[in-house]
């Protein structure tokens, strides 16, 4: 079983939550690919698919918009997986799904969409980036969850796994 891992990332973060859900489904035994969406040009080898993207302004990336209506047809034909990096700080408040994120997980039919806090370094942003942290007091600092990553991937890991063991099975059993 092969798993691409695809994430459209601003600044790394996003893309460094693709590397560790691709370190985790390799432990388990998985075949996986982390490639940025804009230089997928095809799905035909892979499985399943999990697709990130960094939030900005509430809305997920271009690349990871148009990496989903460049694959929709291959999309719907295999389990996809997808999940959100943007909300930063520790303000207590419930993380809120973006809204374009409710159509792509229809389009896909996406098995599941998780949130996970971001990371802000202001050495990454530019002079406008910096300007409206400023203004609206954006805290810096990485917030990410590594263990509530991790943890979703393995649950990922062990989906597939049971799938492809049910699929071998029933095989057998012809």
């Amino acid at each position: 079983m092969k798993v691409l891992v695809t994430a459209a990332s601003k600044h790394g973060s996003t893309l460094e939550i693709a590397s560790a859900i691709e370190k985790v489904l390799i432990g388990a035994g998985l075949e996986t690919a982390v490639v940025l969406p804009e230089k997928v040009t095809e799905l035909a080898g892979y499985d399943a698919v999990i697709l990130g993207s960094a939030v900005y302004a509430g809305h997920w990336l271009e690349p990871a918009k148009q990496f989903v209506s460049r694959n929709l047809a291959a999309l719907l034909a295999r389990p996809v997986w997808l999940y959100s990096s943007g909300p930063i700080g520790d303000s207590g408040k419930p993380i809120e799904e973006p809204p374009d994120v409710a159509r792509i997980r229809d389009a896909t039919g996406a098995r599941e969409h998780r949130v996970f806090s971001g990371r802000l370094a202001r050495r990454d942003l530019g002079r406008g980036e910096k300007a409206i942290m400023a203004v609206l007091r954006v805290p810096e600092g990485d917030f990410r969850s590594w263990t509530e990553i991790e943890a979703w991937a393995m649950t990922i890991a062990r989906t597939l796994q049971a799938e492809q063991a049910a699929r071998q099975t029933l095989v057998a059993a012809r």
